[in-house]
């Protein structure tokens, strides 16, 4: 799979040792493209690179451990994919996590909110330059229909006394969507494109970490609804939205088994997008001073 000028076309995913991440990985390891695989087990990830290359001999892959969570992580992760790729086709951000009781990453940083959001935003970011790089460059990130739950101003960072799984998780998947359209309005007149999807309901391991008491009543929920799908299922609404020549300069969409679908109300909300780019910036330590970061990156006109 090579881009239009000939070079084979580079695909980042984040969370890719199992559920959606997996099956997303394993579809385009077929499609021949070079792959960048991302997860904290490195275990996973090495067996997940033997499997793609014995399915397909040809197939380019690397797997690189990181806890997206971790922003000196996520930092170290940049330099290095940076280092051996010189440019990205697709980034898709795809770790992600829900925790049933109130964690904090070693950074002081709420995990929930740290894991979906601030790892991709910052990793986005760092990745920039290299997307412009290449012809037409895609940026997908996983939403959820979970961010339908926040109904009023987000509270971005809960605390231990204000912590609720359900708003931790829906807040982040929220900050998701708003972050694929902000990124996409100040990226308009780039090469790159910036969307989310919804993958649905997806028998996957997300909130394992929970217990299985938690993680079965996760599944239960979707499957009592006759919504619950495989990972393989859910890979077939992304891959297309990395490769199809359809969705070439589509930018700024919200997907749902490949067809644009509306978000909630206050996912579109301009003055909301501006206070989560600001706060994101603030707690990642992206600005201006970097350079090349923000060089493709401007402001947009809200109403």
């Amino acid at each position: 799979m090579n881009d239009k000028s000939g070079v084979k076309k580079v695909i980042v995913i984040t969370g890719a040792t199992s559920g959606i991440g997996r099956a997303v990985a394993l579809s385009l390891g077929r499609c021949g493209a070079s792959l960048v695989l991302v997860g904290r087990n490195a275990r996973k990830g090495e067996e997940l690179v033997r499997m793609i290359r014995s399915d397909s001999p040809d197939s380019a892959v690397k797997f690189f451990q990181a806890d997206i969570s971790n922003l000196a992580e996520v930092r170290t992760l940049a330099l290095r994919v940076n280092n051996s790729h010189g440019q990205i086709n697709v980034l898709i951000n795809n770790a992600g996590a829900r925790f049933t009781q109130f964690e904090e990453t070693s950074e002081g940083l709420e995990r929930t909110f740290a894991t979906n959001h601030l790892g991709h935003f910052l990793l986005t970011a760092l990745f920039l330059e290299r997307l412009m790089r290449a012809h037409a460059a895609r940026i997908i990130t996983v939403g959820s229909g979970a961010h339908f739950g926040v109904h009023s101003d987000p509270i971005w960072i809960l605390t231990r006394e204000t912590y609720d799984r359900r708003l931790a998780y829906g807040t982040s998947k929220l900050a998701n969507i708003i972050f694929a359209y902000e990124l996409a309005r100040r990226l308009s007149g780039t090469s790159i494109t910036s969307n989310a999807v919804d993958p649905g309901g997806v028998a996957t391991n997300l909130g394992r970490n929970n217990g299985l008491a938690a993680w079965l009543r996760h599944l239960t929920y979707y499957a009592s609804k006759g919504q619950l799908i495989m990972p393989s299922r859910a890979a077939s609404h992304i891959v297309p939205l990395a490769l199809a020549e359809e969705f070439e300069g589509v930018t700024g969409k919200y997907f749902f088994e490949c067809k644009p679908v509306t978000s909630s109300g206050l996912s579109q909300n301009f003055a909301t997008a501006r206070e989560l780019w600001s706060l994101s910036v603030k707690l990642t330590g992206i600005d201006a001073s970097h350079g090349k970061v923000w060089e493709y990156v401007r402001p947009h006109d809200c109403p």
